[in-house]
């Protein structure tokens, strides 16, 4: 575990004070442990969601199944064999 530099300042009304206070009582630790603890799983799950993608397996074995196919695209087709502007030496 690393050391606790870092400070996080957190204003509340006095019902929400009191019901984190006692639910932190409750499982016998410090305040601001519980906080940390609370918002860090918070924090965990928001980031979860951020970085992973979630379908079902039939959709994503059609998606697989597309990069399989070729598909046309002009356009790109077009760019990339449009002159480099800067050719390496």
């Amino acid at each position: 575990m690393s050391p606790k530099t870092e400070r996080i300042e957190v204003r509340a009304d006095e019902a929400s004070k009191s019901r984190i206070s006692e639910a932190a009582e409750l499982l016998g630790e410090p305040v601001s442990a519980f906080v940390v603890r609370s918002a860090r799983a918070e924090a965990d799950k928001v980031l979860a969601r951020a970085h992973r993608t979630i379908m079902p397996a039939e959709q994503f074995d059609l998606l697989i199944a597309s990069l399989d196919e070729p598909d046309e695209a002009p356009m790109l087709t077009e760019i990339a064999n449009r002159p480099r502007r800067f050719r390496r030496v």
